[in-house]
């Protein structure tokens, strides 16, 4: 073969062409006919590939990120539904991009971390965000729960070491996923209620959530966080495409050159059965019409199934990981305390019938080589917990609002946990006769004085100072 640049023996002998050439001369060969397309392909998309991240790097160079502390009031009656609908809002920070603001900007996404930590026992919900989203997650926050107190704390990531093993620390760590497709729905706040009388009432899959969390001792620490990304609506699709395979309409295959491939031996069978009809007489609108009816007839199991996941593309969905982590020092770590509670609470979302939750990437292995894995998957889930990483370790998918309501949210008053941070009181607003002076010019108790107010619940201030000068004194003034 003559390419006018270069002269290719190629005989149609394979098995001449190998033995008769020198194999780095057969290598070369393959190459030049066509093998530099493949090796031109695999640079491309590398090079593609490290250009997105360089600009996405400067993209995000300057993002700040800001641990906020939500404590909810006692008295809560909210279900929920509340979460469903501060997820609903939050969704709003998805961005719609084009090529250029993709490849050439950088743009990335920003993301979002909800976090629920029990450090020794002492439990806090937390919310990781990017300083630009910080009002729209307050916002939310607020519009369902007025009297909740937010406040941005230190990141509590930092309190323990990046790299295992550790002299003082020992851990274990997972991804949780769906063991099923991700279309298929998981168990919802709906399903875990309970009807009595006349009265419907929650059984709060949090309770069993924070107990086991509640239970830590000195020297353990218990992590969890959802990971979600506000995504477009492209994600129903591929439900609708399973909805239908499992109904046995529309397209049971992918598409692409495999889906391609699926159908092939399909339209090879009909092919011939159409000709049998056409020799033998067959008529062929009678099979294809008990065909119909044979696919419409579904299962009691595979209708609900169906239903589950009509619902779930009703409403709008995020893109998600779980993480969960249990870290104590090595002469109180648990695992058969910390790890099997944390899995048996996450447990209780599964529908055998739907779909399940488990650790689909863990810090375990049972090869020949299964230290080196476990503690490299140890560094890895450790630095993606802490990085909130959501690429990182298995695969990420996606949950609608509800089913994120579901696996987290503030738990309802009657869920007893002692050591859950919550806030004190309803805040009130200061008296509607109280002099605008009081507030501006606040006379402060000294000493023992102002320790002597505070130890009696009183307020440190002992008055406040008018136009003229002249202090009035009142000790029922609000707290500073």
């Amino acid at each position: 073969m003559d390419l006018g640049f270069y002269s290719v023996n190629w005989d149609f002998n394979f098995l001449s062409i190998f033995f008769a050439q020198a194999p780095a001369k057969v290598i070369f060969d393959l190459f030049i006919i066509g093998g530099w397309v493949i090796l031109g392909y695999f640079v491309i998309n590398a090079g593609i590939l490290l250009w997105v991240n360089y600009r996405q790097e400067k993209f995000t160079h300057n993002w700040e990120w800001q641990v906020l502390a939500i404590d909810i009031p006692a008295l809560n009656i909210q279900t929920p539904m509340a979460v469903e609908q501060m997820f609903s809002q939050i969704s709003g920070a998805f961005n719609h991009v084009d090529i250029t603001e993709k490849y050439w900007h950088g743009f990335k996404q920003q993301w979002f971390s909800f976090e629920v930590i029990s450090i020794e026992g002492y439990i806090q919900f937390l919310v990781r965000t990017e300083k630009t989203f910080r009002d729209l997650v307050e916002t939310a926050v607020y519009a369902q729960y007025p009297d909740a107190e937010i406040v941005e704390v230190e990141d509590y990531v930092k309190n323990l070491p990046d790299v295992f093993p550790n002299e003082e620390y020992e851990m274990w760590a997972a991804d949780f996923g769906p063991t099923e497709n991700w279309a298929y729905p998981i168990r919802t706040y709906e399903e875990f209620e309970h009807k009595i009388s006349k009265d419907t009432v929650l059984k709060d899959p949090m309770g069993t959530f924070l107990e086991s969390f509640a239970r830590l001792n000195s020297g353990e620490q218990m992590w969890f966080q959802i990971i979600v990304e506000p995504i477009s609506n492209h994600w129903k699709e591929e439900v609708i495409e399973k909805i239908e395979e499992i109904a046995g309409v529309g397209h049971a295959h992918g598409g692409g050159l495999s889906g391609a491939l699926d159908k092939l031996p399909d339209a090879t069978l009909k092919t011939l059965e159409f000709i049998g009809d056409q020799v033998f007489g067959r008529e062929g609108g009678e099979a294809e019409e008990h065909e119909k009816e044979e696919k419409k007839e579904l299962s009691p199991g595979q209708g609900k199934l169906i239903e589950g996941m009509e619902n779930k593309i009703q409403k709008t969905g995020f893109k998600t990981k779980m993480r969960g982590l249990y870290v104590a020092r090595k002469e109180v770590f648990r695992k058969e305390r910390g790890v099997h509670a944390l899995m048996g609470a996450v447990s209780q979302f599964n529908i055998p019938n739907a779909n399940s939750l488990a650790a689909v990437y863990k810090t375990a292995a049972t090869s020949f080589f299964a230290k080196s894995i476990i503690n490299y998957r140890k560094n890895l889930l450790m630095k993606a917990y802490k990085k909130r990483k959501i690429k990182a370790g298995s695969n990420p998918y996606v949950l609608n609002i509800m089913e994120l309501a579901t696996l987290w949210h503030f738990p309802m008053s009657h869920v007893k946990t002692p050591l859950l941070q919550k806030a004190a009181a309803k805040q009130s607003e200061p008296p509607t006769g109280l002099p605008v002076e009081s507030l501006l010019n606040p006379v402060w108790a000294s000493g023992e004085n102002r320790t002597k107010k505070i130890e009696e619940g009183k307020s440190p201030k002992i008055g406040y100072t008018t136009d003229a000068g002249h202090i009035n004194y009142d000790d029922n003034l609000p707290f500073a």
